[in-house]
Formats: structure tokens, sequence, C-alpha cells
């Protein structure tokens, strides 16, 4: 005999479901209020709700729906949506409003603006839910009325505001603002060393500030962050093309928390900046890509700083074999380096870094003179290597993947973009690495 076909459904259905078919079977259900819901007696088993006989309105008959629970609770939901999605939630009635306005489901959130006309409720409903973090998209209205209206702001995006300049900053920051921790400029081209006086003048908890492509800002510049952001621990100085060694020496003497410094595209820095980079005791982490007046001469200074944990070289020209001797020979602690596009670096240099460098976990070679040889010096003695990014090695040929995957057995990502001297049968021994997460093959040449 057939089985029911609405039995076997209603067999089927996962728990959540069956208490929504019993809702959907009690057309005379209504709603109480959220409060009841905690009275145990309310409770009862999907089970229950579909074999229970039907009960007319008097009889209590209860069912849980969204607009049942606390606000605290929907506030918890609200939290795990996306922006966009955050606001129709407070569209939908009052209680949801006041539950999607609760400052815990906005925590982190950063508001991106177009401030092109006065809207004198936009900044209160910001504060309303405890947004402390702004990106200015498009700005036509006067810079202050950001810094004030939103009285607790920790962190101003305005990258790529080309109109922001020197007049808007002295309009925007009049007295000191505690509570700003990041400030990001950016491709803010008008911005020169005014603007940085009185940022240093006014910001002063600041450890954040991003300048890439401020291409006004000069040495005096930085010794006014120097004098006033001793707090600073991140500052990116990408092509400001101005800034040159006596602006690194006047950083130097003045700060002591600074933990990241980005000079790529610097061009006027020499070996002399690294010689005052020593003086940043804390710094972990500094770009130096497409610095070509950088030498292995430099390197001998960067070797003597002990905290320092990364060092991108990318497409620095004068970079050679000898200046990883230098590192190595002289006690450095990096566990990244990027040489990548640096053609004077060769076998020899991955014989010194194998021979010193022992704390390596990142090593990108991208581009470089390498070959099997060299690879193989790596993988007898870095067999903590979690990151090797070996593109464009022309060189390299499946005897190299097998030294990679017999000794670098902890090895997760690996960058063979434009590699034309492998073969699948090399490719294969990669891919049987046992924690490998990120294979990039890119111009793999299938032979």
């Amino acid at each position: 005999m057939m089985e029911d076909p609405t039995q076997v459904m209603f067999t089927e259905l996962p728990v959540p479901l069956l208490s929504t078919a019993a809702l959907l079977r009690h057309h005379h259900h209504r709603y109480q209020p959220y409060q009841r819901l905690h009275q145990p007696q309310h409770f009862h088993s999907p089970a229950q709700d579909l074999h229970a006989p039907q009960r007319g309105r008097g009889d209590g008959d209860q069912g849980t729906h969204i607009s049942c629970l606390y606000p605290e609770i929907l506030a918890i939901i609200f939290g795990y949506l996306d922006v966009r999605d955050k606001g129709r939630a407070a569209q939908v009635c009052t209680a949801w409003r006041d539950a999607a306005y609760h400052k815990s489901v906005w925590r982190g959130v950063e508001a991106k603006l177009h401030l092109r006309r006065a809207n004198p409720s936009l900044f209160a409903s910001l504060v309303r839910r405890g947004i402390k973090r702004v990106q200015v998209l498009s700005l036509r209205k006067s810079l202050r009325d950001v810094v004030q209206g939103v009285p607790n702001l920790e962190a101003l995006n305005l990258s790529g505001c080309y109109n922001v300049g020197d007049v808007g900053i002295s309009h925007a920051f009049v007295v000191d603002v505690p509570s700003l921790c990041e400030l990001n400029l950016s491709l803010c081209k008008q911005v020169t060393d005014t603007s940085l006086a009185r940022i240093a003048q006014c910001l002063r908890n600041l450890e954040v500030l991003e300048l890439g492509g401020c291409c006004h800002v000069t040495n005096s510049g930085l010794a006014s962050i120097a004098w006033g952001l001793k707090k600073l621990k991140r500052l990116n100085l990408r092509s400001c093309w101005q800034v040159g060694d006596e602006g690194i020496k006047q950083l130097a003497s003045g700060n002591r928390s600074l933990e990241y410094l980005g000079l790529q595209d610097c061009q006027k820095l020499s070996d002399e900046a690294l010689k005052h980079a020593t003086g940043l005791t804390s710094l972990k982490s500094i770009n130096l890509s497409f610095c070509v007046s950088i030498t292995d001469s430099g390197l001998k200074y960067l070797a003597k700083m002990s905290n320092l944990r990364e060092l991108n070289l990318r497409s620095c020209d004068n970079i050679s074999d000898t200046g990883m001797a230098f590192l190595a020979e002289g006690g450095s602690r990096i566990s990244s380096l990027d040489v990548s596009f640096c053609d004077k670096i060769g076998d020899q240099a991955l014989v010194h870094i194998s021979q010193g460098l022992f704390n390596l976990r990142s090593l990108s070679l991208s581009a470089c003179q390498i070959s099997d040889e060299g690879l193989s010096k790596i993988a007898n003695t870095l067999h903590d290597m979690e990151t090797l990014n070996i593109g464009q090695c022309s060189r390299v040929t499946d005897k190299g993947l097998t030294t990679i995957a017999e000794s670098l057995l902890r090895l997760k990502c690996i960058d063979l973009y434009g590699c034309t001297g492998i073969t699948t049968e090399g490719l294969q021994k990669i891919m049987n690495l046992p924690q490998l997460i990120v294979l990039n093959l890119g111009l793999f040449h299938v032979r």
C-alpha cells in the first residue's frame, strides 16, 4: 500500500520547519507580547503542534515569531547583517528601528558618506548608532562639519578627496581631537607641510597616518610629525617624492613608537636614510620598494634593527647578492623578505639567506635570476617556510619543485606564475604538500 505523501513530507521536515507547518495549520493563531514567551507554560514541542486538536482564539494558543524577541536579541541578529541590510532592517517598524540603532549593531562599522549638501540629521544619526569611523567619498561641504558632528570620531578616511587642502584641514582641526587615532589623506594632493603642522598640534593621539601620494609633503612636514605625534605607530609616505634623508633623520629623532614605515617610490632616499632609520627602535616593517637609490650598503643598517620583521625591497635595482650577505651576517631576524624584480639577486643570495636568515617564513623572489640549485639551499635549511613566490623564474624546473616538495612540508602558499620551465610532473609533487592552501599558476606552461 502506497504511503500518504503528506505524511512522508511532514515526517521528513526539519524540526524548525515543523513549527512553521503547525503555524500554517493554525490559521487563527495570534501573537502575544514577547514578555509572555518567557513563561514556561507557553512552550511546547513541534510534534504537539502538529497533532494537537485545533483550539479557538480563547485557548491561549502560542507560537514564536521574530517580532516577539527581546530588542537585545534582535540587535545581536542585526549585528550579522551587512551595512546596507542594517539600514533596511531599521525601516521595517519602530521596534526593529530601535533594535537596529543599538550601538552594538554598528560596532566597528565605517560609514561611507557623500557630503554634497547640508544634512542636519545625518551626524545625529551616526552618533546615535555609535559610529566612530567615517570615510568621506566626496566632499563639497566643510570638513569641519564631520569633525564637529561626530565628537567621538576615531578614524577619518579622506583618501581621494582631491579638494581637501590646507584651508580645509585648518578649519576642521581648531582644537584638540583626542579621540582620533587614524587619519587617511592618501591622494589628497593639495595637502602640504602646513596641514601636517596643524595635525601634529591637534591630533596628539594619532596612531595611523596615511599620506600616500601627497607629493607636496617635504622633510619639514616630517619634522612636525616627529614633534607632535609621539604615539604614531604607522606612517605611509608612498610616492612622497620630496621626502629625503633629512626627513627620516627628523622622524627618527622624535619618534620611538613607529612600527610601520612605508617609503615606496620615495626616489630621494639613499643609504643615509637607512642609517637614520636605525633610530626607529620599535620599527617592525619597512617598505622600500622602487627606492632605486638604496644599495647593498644600506642593508648593513637594517640588519642591526632587532625588532625589524618585514622588509620589502621589491624593484630596488641596486640590491644584489652582497646585500643579502649583509643581512644574513648582521644577525637580521626578519620573517618576511621581498626582493622580487631585483635582477641582481641570484643563487648566491639564496646561499646567504640559507646561512643566516633562519626566521624567514615568507620569501618573494619573482623574476630573480635563481635556479634549482639556489632553491635547494633554502629548502635544506628553512624548513618553517610558509610562503614562497618564485613566479617568472624561468630557470626553475621540476627538479627544484621536487626539492621544495620534499623539504618545505609547512609550505602553505606558492606562486609559480610564468614558470615556463616546469611541467605537470613537478606540479603534481607540489600539490602533494600536506599544508598547501594557495597555488598560483598563472602563465603555467603545460608540456
